[in-house]
């Protein structure tokens, strides 16, 4: 008995604690309607950034597009501290459509731009700034950084664990392989992987993708096809059912 009321307990506490926590991030989202506690130069309207937030700071020089999607624990900082001036033009853009995956950061100090429906997967790092290493006799940490604008063209996919540095210019429909390390320039429709990052794949307007892509591009989904539909589609069909002459005889 005592056994059954403490798991009745637990379970009710457990119950309680996930109808708080979907509360809090429902009520700790950021929007064009409900911006919380941040006063960002531009939140454009579809625009959410998910409960709990990352590092925000100065985001009166940050300005989002509609419809972008940021994902819980996104560091989104405009300078390298808080209570700086930073003038009269944004330092920190996000196109229309945006996707930032969770953890991801974006730190600028110089201009940063993101264009319109570029993907990042989770953890991405992309930043203005990086530490240099010149006086062998300070601290790195302590040393000024070396910066530098970033652009990342329309389109783009940048995949988990990606690191983009200063100066990095990335062309359209661009990907980003997983934990590369992009600096430089990198041309419309490529691939790029590695550590450093070098460009794997091309697209030709005559021979398509060089080297050739391995696998058969996705079907699309079919024009007029309901949600419902395509659910119907994933079920496993149920197993036939047995007839009186596909059972097997009992024993006699």
């Amino acid at each position: 008995m005592f056994s059954s009321l403490g798991g009745f307990y637990r379970r009710a506490v457990s119950r309680a604690v996930h109808r708080g926590s979907r509360w809090a991030r429902e009520a700790g989202a950021v929007t064009a309607a409900r911006p919380g506690p941040y006063r960002f130069g531009r939140i454009g309207p579809g625009t959410r950034l998910a409960f709990p937030q990352g590092t925000i700071f100065n985001e009166r020089w940050i300005r989002l597009g509609d419809h972008c999607v940021i994902a819980e624990q996104v560091t989104l900082t405009a300078g390298m501290v808080p209570g700086l001036e930073l003038g009269p033009d944004p330092v920190l853009r996000l196109g229309d459509g945006v996707v930032l995956g969770r953890g991801s950061h974006v730190v600028a100090s110089r201009p940063v731009v993101l264009g319109n429906d570029v993907f990042c997967g989770p953890y991405v790092y992309i930043t203005s700034d990086n530490h240099s290493y010149d006086d062998p006799g300070q601290p790195i940490g302590k040393q000024w950084p070396r910066t530098g604008p970033v652009e990342i063209g329309d389109g783009s996919w940048l995949g988990a664990g990606a690191v983009i540095l200063p100066g990095a210019r990335l062309g359209r429909n661009v990907v980003v392989a997983a934990a590369a390390v992009v600096r430089g320039e990198v041309p419309d429709h490529a691939v790029v992987a590695g550590a450093p990052a070098r460009v794997v794949r091309r697209w030709d307007p005559e021979r398509g993708w060089q080297p050739p892509l391995r696998t058969p591009p996705p079907a699309p989904v079919p024009e007029g096809v309901s949600a419902e539909q395509l659910l119907a589609m994933a079920e496993p069909a149920p197993p036939p059912a047995e007839t009186a002459e596909q059972q097997p005889e009992g024993p006699c």
